[in-house]
C-alpha cells in the first residue's frame, strides 16, 4: 500500500523559512524522480520542484527558483522541500507524488502552509 505522510507545514511571516517532510512507504521510493506539489484553495494543483533519481539533478518551477530546494534521502525513503523567503502567494497544501502521468491515486493528507504577517 502507497503512503505519503507530509509535514513540516505551519503559519509563518512573510520572509521566513520552513523544511517540509514527506515519508514515502509502498514502492521503491530510490528507483523514482519524486516531486513537490501544492493547492491553494479554489486552484488546480500545481507541480512546485521535482528531484531524480541519484545522482539528483532538480527542477523548479519559476515562481519558487532560488528560494527552495528539494532534495531526497534515500536510506529514510524521505523527501525534503527547504522554503526560504517565504511569500503570501506560497501559501498552499504540499503534497508529495511522484511526475505528473506516474502519480499513485493515494495522495497524502499534505500539509498546509500559510504565508501571513
Amino acid at each position: 500500500q502507497v503512503q505519503f505522510v507530509e509535514s513540516g507545514g505551519g503559519l509563518v511571516q512573510p520572509g521566513g523559512s520552513l523544511t517540509l517532510s514527506c515519508i514515502v512507504s509502498g514502492f521503491n521510493f530510490t528507483k523514482y524522480p519524486m516531486c513537490w506539489y501544492r493547492q491553494a484553495p479554489g486552484q488546480e494543483l500545481k507541480l512546485v520542484a521535482h528531484i531524480t533519481q541519484a545522482p539528483s539533478t532538480t527542477y523548479y518551477t519559476d515562481s519558487v527558483k532560488g528560494r527552495f530546494t528539494i532534495s531526497r534521502d534515500d536510506a529514510k525513503n524521505t523527501l525534503y522541500l527547504q522554503m526560504n523567503s517565504l511569500k503570501p502567494e506560497d501559501s498552499s497544501v504540499y503534497y508529495c507524488n511522484r511526475l505528473p502521468g506516474w502519480t499513485f491515486p493515494s495522495w497524502g493528507q499534505g500539509t498546509q502552509v500559510t504565508v501571513s504577517s
